[in-house]
């Protein structure tokens, strides 16, 4: 039973204000159920610690992503494709739409729990950040597009501090700059080599960096205050985008002519992009989680991590010249990721201090002493 309580009037004429307290014996609501409960591609990761679920979504992520990456270059080098990002990023948010879709049906609870003006504001900045950076391939080479995308782990962290408030210390600060600098690093070399570079796919590319720093916030804080689910998550922010996109292309008259680029080439354009979205929308889905389990800056981390095994696997299958500096930069990558691990897990790592080391350098020399003495 849920206990009454009522506010005492002066006048009887006035209406008495009631307010339901559930008890404990009550059940409690879908909603407030799905808290403890967390499915990504039908594996509840609920049921597993803490660090099985970060090795579980790092795996997704790296595994999928790395398959989309490799996807994407092949797409953007079929003679011809180039100037049709922007409509392969209408054909990406549709099947992420038909995927969100199947995926909520098979849930119990198909409610909308984030606001519609949330999932504007976040379709808008997913549209930024995916259409904008496939554009930027009809302009830019891969390695130098990922020279900028590597570099929103700041932009991630300061967008962190104005939208939620929060406070990052000096470990964090300095795995994002590590990795920025490393991935940079490593993908300089080879924008030396076989330099592509425009000034209209910088302005492309730079966009997109600026809405890929606010999306992770943004669904990151509407995750946490709605409690919504990953696959609810994709279906409205991509059907919404999707509705932007097309807007976009009818009104600037690109569809008819990617259309008809796309009808003659069917296997080498839709077929790819179907297992391209496809291995997204897989990818899309255990960063979603890792942003709700871990918070924005440690999937950015993940990613970013992610992006420089992707640049291997694109010089080992499509030709490119080596060069050290990949080593060099690759290791600063990994030094970051690192720190990112150890500033999430101090008491678990206790790295020796200054003082720790002097300590056990006299020990071990005392020790020595004695021995010897005996």
């Amino acid at each position: 039973m849920s206990a009454k309580y009522g506010l005492v009037s002066y006048n009887s004429s006035r209406k008495h204000i009631s307010i339901s307290i559930p008890s404990t014996t009550e059940v409690m609501s879908p909603h407030i159920k799905s808290v403890e409960e967390l499915r990504v591609l039908g594996i509840n990761l609920s049921s597993f610690s803490a660090p099985s679920q970060f090795f579980i979504c790092v795996a997704g992520v790296f595994l999928f992503y790395l398959i989309y990456g490799y996807l994407q270059e092949l797409i953007f080098s079929v003679e011809g494709f180039r100037p049709f990002g922007w409509y392969l990023t209408l054909v990406q948010f549709g099947f992420y739409s038909m995927f969100g879709l199947v995926e909520l049906q098979l849930t119990q609870d198909k409610r909308r729990r984030i606001p519609g003006k949330t999932y504007m504001i976040i379709a808008f900045l997913t549209v930024g950040t995916m259409g904008l950076s496939n554009t930027s391939l009809g302009y830019l080479n891969y390695p130098t597009q990922v020279i900028f995308k590597c570099c929103k782990l700041i932009p991630v962290m300061i967008g962190g501090v104005f939208i939620q408030g929060k406070r990052y210390n000096v470990a964090d600060v300095s795995a994002a700059l590590c990795m920025s600098l490393g991935l940079i690093w490593f993908t300089l070399a080879d924008s030396k080599v076989a330099p592509n570079f425009n000034v209209t796919g910088v302005l492309l590319i730079s966009l997109a960096l600026c809405a890929d720093a606010a999306i992770g916030n943004v669904q990151e804080k509407a995750m946490k205050l709605h409690n919504g689910s990953n696959s609810e998550m994709v279906l409205y922010s991509y059907s919404i985008g999707f509705v932007y996109i097309l807007t976009g292309l009818l009104c600037m008259g690109g569809l008819g002519t990617a259309v008809a680029f796309c009808s003659e080439h069917p296997v080498i354009t839709y077929g790819y992009a179907f297992f391209f979205s496809l291995t997204g929308y897989f990818g899309i889905s255990f960063v979603l989680a890792l942003i709700k389990l871990f918070g924005a800056l440690v999937a950015v981390t993940v990613t970013t991590g992610r992006k420089a095994m992707t640049i291997v696997l694109s010089f080992m299958f499509f030709t490119k010249p080596f060069t050290f500096q990949y080593i060099w930069g690759g290791l600063l990558v990994l030094f970051g990721i690192f720190l990112n691990v150890y500033s999430k897990n101090r008491d678990k790592m206790k790295i020796p201090t200054i003082k720790d080391l002097r300590s056990w350098i006299l020990t071990r020399k005392k020790v020595r002493f004695l021995s010897q003495n005996v």
